[in-house]
């Protein structure tokens, strides 16, 4: 089912090159367009460069990740690993100097609630920027309102994400079920759940299915554990009779704890300092006309143009 989605046909790339590529081209793309603007006083130093965006992407998306975590009604994880994976895809084809991040996240997060069937009213989401008054959450929910065709547009269309939690219920109830070495499965889903909360922070979703991650996660646990799985996977998923795929899996697993190990969070005053590159490439290399599009303003804010009074607000309106 997975191999025949929209996400196993488009969205599961080769390597991590593959994915760094994209990304790269995405920078470059912003540049080229700018530099051809005719615009005065462009120069390369003014841009962010690929090291940099990434120093603000993970950023915004640990930023959407507290949001979606702190949320009322509780937001189930399928919903918030659909946030995640709707925003990786968004910046593999777009610059966050093209498109800003902070309204970018919650139009991910107010979607994901949309596709997953998380039944909360527009009112009810942004009640939940509780640094922000009411005729600002209003002000929000109309940018939010605005980026979502466009969201979806750059997804593609393809809105449905198939995440490693189902499958990792059906592995925990394939071990209960058919392998009774195991005396008790469940003392593997805490160590499991937070792998498969660190993974969704990387490239994992962009790179392997969601059983891959899933098994991984719950070997990971098990190893932790000090438990063997090696005849759980020779004997009930028979894989020990297809050597190449056991070896290929292997692989895939370690691919995978590398990059949980590699995954870091932003350094603080990193942030800072390219947050204010991001706002200013915002105000010069974007005309008036099409400020809202880029979901800022002159101070540093997101654009609150409409039929209200302006007001202000920032990151700290997600805590």
């Amino acid at each position: 089912m997975f191999h025949k989605s929209s996400q196993g046909k488009h969205w599961i790339f080769l390597s991590e090159d593959d994915v760094e590529k994209k990304r790269f081209m995405a920078n470059q793309k912003f540049r080229n367009n700018t530099l051809e603007s005719g615009k005065p006083a462009v120069s390369e130093s003014k841009f962010l460069e690929r090291h940099e965006e990434d120093v603000l992407f993970r950023h915004y998306e640990k930023r959407m990740v507290d949001f979606c975590n702190a949320f009322k009604p509780v937001m189930p994880k399928s919903v918030v690993g659909t946030a995640i994976m709707y925003f990786r895809r968004f910046y593999l084809n777009n610059s966050i100097m093209e498109y800003h991040p902070r309204i970018i996240m919650l139009t991910c997060a107010y979607l994901s609630c949309k596709v997953d069937e998380f039944n909360v009213s527009s009112t009810q989401f942004v009640g939940n920027l509780l640094q922000e008054t009411p005729a600002g959450q209003e002000m929000v929910l109309e940018q939010i309102l605005e980026f979502e065709l466009l969201l979806i547009q750059q997804l593609n269309f393809h809105l449905v994400v198939h995440n490693p939690y189902r499958p990792m219920e059906g592995l925990l109830i394939d071990l209960k079920t058919r392998y009774p070495t195991l005396e008790n499965p469940e003392s593997l889903r805490k160590n499991a759940d937070d792998f498969l909360t660190q993974a969704a922070m990387t490239d994992a979703g962009l790179l392997f299915p969601p059983s891959q991650i899933a098994l991984t996660a719950i070997l990971n646990s098990a190893s932790r554990a000090g438990l063997s799985m090696e005849s759980y996977l020779n004997e009930c998923l028979r894989l020990k009779e297809d050597k190449e795929t056991l070896s290929k899996m292997y692989d895939s697993m370690r691919q995978m704890k590398t990059l949980l190990r590699k995954y870091e969070l932003p350094n603080a005053e990193e942030v800072n300092a390219y947050k204010k590159k991001l706002e200013r490439i915002h105000a010069e290399f974007s005309s008036s006309s099409n400020k809202r599009k880029r979901g800022y303003e002159d101070d540093g804010h997101v654009s609150k143009e409409p039929r209200l009074t302006e007001e202000e607000w920032t990151d700290e309106d997600l805590v």
